[in-house]
This record gives C-alpha cells, sequence and structure tokens, in this order.
C-alpha cells in the first residue's frame, strides 16, 4: 500500500492507494462483499457446486487484471486494518475487457467456460447503456461486513470520485448492481439510473454520475445557500 491521506470527512479512517501488496486482503474484501451479490450468484450460478471457487476466481482475476494494467484502486484503513477497497478502470478498460486474451483464458480455466461467457454478455450489456463512451467503470467495490453501515462505504466512494475527476479522459463514473437497497445510498451520491438488465428473475441497476468541473457546478448551483 502506498500514498497514506487522512480524511477529514471521518476522523478514524485513512484512505490509501493500493498496490499488489494489498493483493491478497483486497481479495478477501470483495469476496465477501460479492459472494451474496444477487448479480454474482446468476452469473456464476450459485446453485452448482463450486459456487464460492467461482466467486474467489473472479475476484482474483479481475484484481490481477486492475494491477497489471496499473489501474487505480483505493481503500480505506482504520489503524491497521483495511476495511474496505474499490478498483477504478479507465474509460475504455471495461469496455475492451472481451480483448484481454490472457484474462479470459484464465477465468475459463478457473471460473468456467459458461460463466466467463455470462459475464462478458453481461458487461456488454452495461456498455450499451452508456450515455458517453468515455466513462470511468466501477467493477470492484466492497467493505468488510464488519464495519458496514458505519459511513466507511461512503467515505470510499467519495475517494474513488476524487480520483475520476482528476483523470480528464473520463466524462463520469459507472457502476452497477443487483441489490436494490444501495440504491438510495448511491442516489444521495448523485448517481442516476441508466437502465436495468434482466438477470434471471430479478434486475441488476446500471447507475451513472457526472465527473468533472462542469458537474461540480451544476451540483453547487443546485444546492440552497
Amino acid at each position: 500500500m502506498r500514498d497514506k491521506q487522512e480524511n477529514n470527512n471521518n476522523s478514524d479512517a485513512v484512505v490509501v492507494r493500493l498496490d499488489e501488496t494489498a493483493r491478497n486482503e483486497a481479495q478477501s474484501i470483495l469476496c465477501h462483499a460479492y459472494r451474496e451479490d444477487p448479480t454474482f450468484q446468476y452469473l456464476f450460478d450459485h446453485r452448482r457446486a463450486g459456487y464460492d471457487q467461482r466467486v474467489r476466481a473472479t475476484v482474483r482475476e479481475l484484481i490481477d487484471l486492475y494491477l497489471e494494467l496499473n489501474q487505480d484502486a483505493v481503500g480505506v484503513m482504520k489503524g491497521d486494518t483495511l476495511i474496505a477497497v474499490a478498483f477504478i478502470g479507465d474509460p475504455e478498460l471495461r469496455m475492451n475487457l472481451a480483448e484481454q486474451l490472457s484474462w479470459r483464458i484464465r477465468m475459463v480455466l478457473t471460473a468456467g467456460f459458461a460463466s466467463t461467457r455470462r459475464y462478458l454478455d453481461y458487461h456488454q450489456k452495461i456498455r450499451d447503456l452508456l450515455p458517453h463512451p468515455q466513462a470511468h467503470q466501477l467493477p470492484l467495490m466492497g467493505v468488510n461486513p464488519k464495519y458496514q453501515n458505519q459511513g466507511y462505504g461512503r467515505v470510499l466512494l467519495k475517494a474513488v470520485e476524487k480520483l475520476c475527476e482528476e483523470n480528464p479522459r473520463g466524462k463520469g463514473l459507472v457502476l452497477d448492481t443487483g441489490n436494490s437497497r444501495y440504491l438510495p445510498f448511491y442516489e444521495s451520491e448523485g448517481f442516476r439510473s441508466l437502465g436495468k438488465i434482466r438477470l434471471g428473475d430479478f434486475e441488476d441497476h446500471v447507475l451513472f454520475r457526472e465527473i468533472g468541473s462542469e458537474a461540480s457546478d451544476a451540483r453547487n448551483e443546485a444546492t440552497p445557500h
């Protein structure tokens, strides 16, 4: 880990930039975060034996891919414990996920062909909903279950938004969730719905927030003084 910086919004939270030394801790947090996620349960068939292994394999391969491609990753620490992590994709990275041949091969070998195909098809559907092709992606984000509902998710998302604002190549931030109970939180952070993707008997929500000086000006004008 590197580049520690105190976060003024939460006195006991420290925002850090992550590198390969945080891989194992990040993987543990994200596996817990996504194991019960409806979208992951559908894409990786939680009713079939080996679901936990497929989740671990997918999270591991995505983390390794983002680290190999030098993508931004941030975390939140409380004391010496990493409690939340997020990996941010450059505007074109997630769009070109299907073109990452070595990643696709590793995914097929570890998560299986059917799960890999569903995962790629799912992200193509997200691409089709984007209002602007130059959007940052947030494919992996999670908070340790012991520290959820304590404001650390908001601290993490603020750090992600700040990084995106510093990168002129993107015009916004896209994320998705299959858990509708998270929608009020994202809406409170300025995200709006781009649409829904039908996955079995539920819908995954694709959300977008504009990033940059123009978006900040618009929010400031909308805030009562």
